[in-house]
């Protein structure tokens, strides 16, 4: 890899996204400095991929930095959300492995033979209405149930109880769906590690 590659302005606002993460981390206990530095994170998260576009600068490294990105900031707010929050976290790893392992930086594209429901998830890279509720779920419930943890649903957005119940089930929903993504994943995953065929043609 070109050490070039390293400074391309989508994986430099990949760094810039791992220290607001951090910061958000250090001010957990102060809601509007933390929902503030984590939100820029996820904003940047839509800015990145296009500008890689825009500049001519994808990467395998950047797909890769990507999803590190994403997943550091959902797992360490889970964790800090829940006791079993790692939990939440290790599927995310764990489908990451799968399919950085296997699919390389083209993971998003490789599941037409997946069934029809994931393949809904999954067309167009998440740009259907299935994956924007999929995308949400993902990003938006850890944030969410925080607002509600910190009774911020009500005391900043005034919020009535029946709108916050709906909102955490609707997300909620779009995060099982995620979730049914991810044991898609790890099931193709296993399956391709099984394979003698694939043995075969490494060694």
């Amino acid at each position: 890899m070109g050490q070039h590659i390293l400074l391309y302005w989508p994986n430099i606002i990949g760094y810039i996204r791992i220290c607001l993460v951090f910061f958000a981390w250090a001010t957990y206990d102060s809601p509007a400095l933390f929902i503030s530095l984590y939100s820029i994170s996820i904003a940047l998260d839509g800015v990145d991929g296009w500008l890689a576009r825009k500049l001519g600068q994808t990467s395998r490294f950047g797909a890769w930095l990507d999803v590190v990105v994403d997943n550091l900031g959902r797992g360490m707010l889970w964790s800090l959300l829940f006791k079993w929050g790692w939990l939440v976290s290790a599927v995310e790893w764990c489908v990451f492995v799968c399919n950085h392992s296997a699919r390389g930086d083209h993971w998003k594209n490789s599941f037409n033979c997946s069934p029809p429901i994931i393949r809904a998830i999954m067309d167009n890279g998440f740009q259907t209405t299935l994956g924007l509720w999929v995308v949400s779920g993902l990003h938006c419930l850890p944030l969410w149930l925080y607002g509600s943890q910190k009774d911020l649903l009500y005391s900043w957005m005034y919020l009535p109880p029946w709108v916050q119940i709906l909102g955490t089930v609707l997300l909620a929903a779009g995060r099982l769906l995620a979730f049914l993504a991810e044991m898609w994943c790890i099931k193709t995953h296993i399956e391709y590690l099984t394979d003698d065929g694939t043995d075969d043609k490494k060694s």
